[in-house]
């Protein structure tokens, strides 16, 4: 029983002297955000350098009510994780969903909304790409971004389907338009964004997806005090209306 109490002193007394990234962003008046910049209307690396859209303007925002200035870390779907971690990002945001996978790595902030998986299709052809059906077929031309919940959920819901890999998350839609590829599994958030870039492309049935998902903030497992004041900073941003003004400048729609 001795040695049982002793162990658990031993870490709770390890736990508390773990510093939190809410310290160690206070000491050192920066915040390191991983993000992939290629997937409008939340994350952009413009030609310039610089990073805008929704998550970009409030990453800002969480940084300034810090004090701190934000220190952007690239990364990309297939490497999220790993960069996640060996970098030392205290938050990693740019359209970033929920999934058990995961969370079994690292944690996330308070969901942001509801963003569930649904075809981006040529209009011409929205009636032939309705349902699972009509999509697991080996005659239909898929194309997704390497990695990440797109190319997971085709793995998995349309195996029989014929899968292209793109490098790049932000000329994917040309493909379509170009009739290289006959449909996009996507968010729907991005795919509403995108149909208004594209008139040629409609989002099919995005207030009944094919796959519940939601959107997040990631940020690194077990350091509590850390997710506290992400999720306070969330819940203000939206109770003062903060982030429906940012959503409404990037999207078009109030959130």
């Amino acid at each position: 029983m001795k040695k049982s109490f002793l162990f658990v002193l031993l870490l709770a007394s390890g736990a508390a002297q773990a510093q939190s990234h809410l310290d160690n962003i206070l000491s050192s008046k920066t915040l390191k955000v991983c993000t992939t910049g290629d997937y409008k209307p939340y994350s952009y690396l413009r030609s310039d350098g610089n990073y805008e859209g929704l998550d970009i303007s409030m990453a800002q925002s969480l940084a300034a009510s810090l004090g701190a200035k934000v220190e952007w870390v690239p990364t990309t779907w297939k490497t999220l994780m790993q960069d996640f971690l060996a970098k030392h990002c205290d938050i990693a945001l740019g359209g970033v969903s929920v999934t058990l996978k995961r969370q079994q790595t690292a944690w996330f902030a308070q969901p942001l909304g509801v963003d569930g998986k649904i075809p981006l299709v040529r209009c011409t052809d929205k009636e032939k790409y309705q349902t699972v059906e009509q999509l697991n077929k080996p005659s239909v031309r898929l194309i997704e971004p390497a990695g990440g919940t797109n190319e997971a959920f085709v793995h998995s819901h349309l195996p029989q389907a014929s899968l292209t890999l793109f490098h790049d998350n932000v000329t994917i839609f040309q493909q379509l338009v170009d009739n290289k590829a006959d449909v996009m599994i996507t968010d729907a958030s991005e795919a509403l964004y995108q149909q208004k870039r594209f008139p040629q492309l409609c989002a099919l049935n995005a207030d009944k997806p094919l796959q519940y998902g939601e959107k997040a903030y990631m940020i690194p497992r077990d350091d509590i005090s850390w997710k506290q004041y992400v999720d306070q900073w969330l819940h203000l941003s939206t109770a003062t209306g903060e982030y429906a003004r940012v959503a409404e400048q990037w999207m078009g729609v109030s959130q």
